[in-house]
């Protein structure tokens, strides 16, 4: 082989280990969370597998594991291995409360959401099954057919404030787990790669060398199946040795192609954090909004590129979140003046079950404030103008008593703001209506 060729094929594998990289990434952050989030006291929102793992509060200001954290709902997580037999997921009549259970494959698309939206407020049974499984369920329980064994269910339960709690700790204390049959110990071997119960996922996976990488994704890929739109690209991932099931050999590899892989392992992890620095977002009078979270297809950056930034992102049938930094003529939000967010009477977000507006300083963590509000919305006892419009006011100082019940309190430099539209209406999945922009008036 000449040395063109040489560095032809080598170019070829490089371009070919950065696309499979981008497709796996996913895959493999799936895994290294679900290992250490397995492995965590319950204090810490671990739980084994098979069994829930239930979040008692909100944050407050003084949180900073994750950022933009959630002051709208109590969270429930779950991972579940399939591969031993079904899982039934038992949920208990919420009356009325809104909550939703999207269930994850390993690939991170949501293929099922049990909640109010798609199934109701009542008591309801649901088994999860894997792949290729056969054999009898109970009766009266739905049936959820997974495409991969590995399985993560992250819930959200609205919760209305701290003397709300008692009331939505009950509803999770229904949501249960029981396996059907076989043996659901929990999991000790967890085949290739690092089992680490501290360093943040997002840094594990970018502190993986080419051949822990691809040898996990082989792993992984026996008991979680690509789907067959996949098929072409796996089937090339033969190329770098990457079969899925088969241990992936890197020794086995000449120094050439090693160098070439390495390369495009590289070029991969650029491109995911690249995309996830600059989600693909419509942008309107300031405000960014994602829609395309939850489900994938083979759009495998932007999957790649949720999964970096918001793991566990929601379909947005079931929530959208806009955000925005800047006011109305394009400056960035910042505490040292004051600002409004005003909706006329018949532009009020247009949501089934409820929305809000959270305040993130420049970090995007919760900003400490007098009245320990993190975030407004319809579930506050607002007060609306006359002519039925609404004006939310956003600023670092208090507008006064009388104009408290609409504050949102800013911290004195930068910040950021998010609104979530849970189970938003058509409008909002048409995007026909947007937020509109805020308005600096001091």
């Amino acid at each position: 082989m000449t040395t063109t060729e040489t560095q032809a094929t080598a170019g070829a594998l490089a371009a070919l280990a950065a696309e499979a990289y981008v497709f796996a990434y996913p895959l493999v952050t799936m895994e290294l969370t679900r290992r250490q989030m397995i492995r965590r006291p319950a204090a810490q929102g671990g739980a084994p597998v098979n069994t829930f793992a239930h979040i008692p509060a909100t944050p407050d200001a003084g949180f900073e594991s994750v950022v933009s954290p959630n002051a709208d709902t109590l969270y429930s997580s779950a991972w579940l291995d399939l591969s031993a037999g079904p899982v039934l997921l038992t949920v208990p009549e919420t009356h009325g409360r809104y909550y939703l259970l999207p269930v994850y494959d390993a690939w991170t698309n949501v293929f099922a959401c049990p909640g109010t939206r798609t199934t109701g407020d009542g008591a309801g049974e649901f088994v999860l099954v894997g792949p290729q499984w056969k054999g009898d369920l109970p009766d009266g329980a739905q049936r959820i057919d997974s495409p991969t064994s590995l399985v993560w269910i992250i819930g959200r339960t609205r919760v209305d404030g701290v003397h709300d709690y008692p009331a939505v700790h009950a509803v999770q204390a229904g949501y249960r787990l029981t396996p059907l049959g076989g043996d659901h110990s929990p999991c000790t071997d967890d085949g290739p790669g690092p089992v680490d119960v501290v360093t943040a996922p997002v840094d594990q996976i970018a502190a993986l060398d080419a051949a822990t990488f691809f040898a996990m994704a082989a792993h992984l890929m026996a008991s979680n199946p690509p789907r067959p739109a996949d098929a072409a690209l796996v089937e090339r991932m033969a190329q770098l040795g990457v079969v899925p099931g088969e241990p992936f050999d890197w020794e086995a590899l000449d120094p050439e192609a090693q160098r070439a892989i390495a390369e495009g392992t590289a070029e991969g992890l650029a491109r995911v954090e690249a995309a996830g620095h600059r989600p693909r977002a419509e942008v309107r009078d300031g405000w960014m909004t994602a829609y395309d979270t939850g489900e994938y297809g083979t759009d495998y950056l932007q999957r790649a590129a949720v999964t970096v930034v918001g793991l566990g992102a929601n379909l947005p049938q079931d929530a959208v979140y806009p955000m925005s930094r800047v006011d109305a003529d394009g400056e960035p939000l910042d505490g040292g003046h004051h600002y409004v967010l005003h909706f006329e009477a018949d532009a009020l977000p247009p949501v089934n079950a409820f929305w809000s507006l959270t305040m993130y300083n420049d970090r995007q963590f919760f900003v400490d404030n007098p009245i320990d509000r993190y975030a407004i919305g319809d579930r506050d006892p607002l007060r609306f103008n006359p002519d039925g419009s609404l004006d939310l006011l956003i600023q670092h100082t208090t507008p006064g008593p009388d104009a408290e019940v609409n504050w949102l309190p800013a911290p004195e430099g930068g910040f950021s703001l998010m609104m979530r539209l849970f189970w938003p209406q058509q409008p909002v999945l048409d995007r026909s209506w947007t937020p509109p922009a805020i308005r600096r008036i001091g």
